[in-house]
């Protein structure tokens, strides 16, 4: 049996050989899809041997449905640059390439931060269809938090292992990263119209840390934990004001 792995990049030479290094032995056909790095990104790619196409950016789910409709063989396993297979992980879906028993593959993903495993805040485990095969589903074509579309039975199968996760090396860098999504969420929120009143995004701001932080635990992680929980009440709330001045000044 065969498998292909997807992965779409922008600027990503600090991460993308730490990612393909841990598909030696499981990927027979290795497909980037880069957004016009000006890193070395492509030179890593081409030196441990994936294929290269550049586009341009147009969504997360654009991108990914293009490189879902450009890889080789049906099953697929989409990644994305700053994720890597566990040991367990990748003996889990080596044993099952023997096989396909399943249209859709699920696992959960290990979040770290700052270098740190973040066990709560919602983080982990962190469920996600990502194995699937492309002749039943596809991506969905949202521009943010795209998933890949599950039919109604659900024939989904678990596998064991992590998928590792490394979001950010920095607080700067997720804070930057989390003012990107709420702007990409509060454009897409504008453009549906709905009145949002002035207290919207205090609300929305503080019940996000209030979920963060109480509700997911995130105080058991500690100081990072606190800053997670305060990072995404920010954009939070930027989403919601951003989203309230665009449809005032239309």
């Amino acid at each position: 049996m065969t498998l292909s792995v997807t992965i779409i990049t922008f600027n990503e030479e600090r991460n993308i050989e730490r990612c393909l290094q841990s598909l030696t032995g499981i990927a027979d056909d290795i497909l980037v899809v880069d957004s016009f790095s000006t890193d070395k990104t492509e030179e890593i790619c081409k030196q441990n041997g994936a294929r290269f196409i550049q586009r341009e950016f147009d969504g997360y789910g654009n991108q990914k449905r293009f490189a879902t409709k450009h890889a080789k063989f049906d099953y697929i396993l989409s990644l994305d640059a700053d994720e890597a297979l566990s040991p367990e992980l990748k003996s889990s879906i080596y044993e099952e390439k023997d096989k396909w028993s399943k249209p859709y593959y699920s696992f959960n993903i290990r979040n770290h931060y700052c270098g740190k495993a973040i066990r709560y805040c919602g983080w982990y485990p962190d469920k996600h269809v990502r194995l699937f095969n492309r002749s039943v589903t596809n991506w969905t074509q949202k521009e943010v938090h795209e998933s890949i579309a599950v039919n109604e039975n659900k024939d989904v199968k678990h596998l064991k292992g992590d998928l590792l996760h490394f979001t950010c090396s920095t607080i700067t860098e997720h804070q930057e990263k989390e003012k990107k999504y709420a702007r990409m969420n509060a454009d897409i929120l504008a453009k549906k119209g709905k009145n949002i009143m002035w207290i919207t995004p205090y609300i929305k701001g503080a019940f996000r840390f209030f979920k963060t932080y109480i509700i997911k635990l995130g105080i058991l992680d500690g100081y990072y934990g606190l800053i997670i929980s305060k990072t995404l009440a920010k954009s939070s709330f930027y989403k919601y004001a951003w989203a309230r001045n665009a449809i005032r000044n239309k």
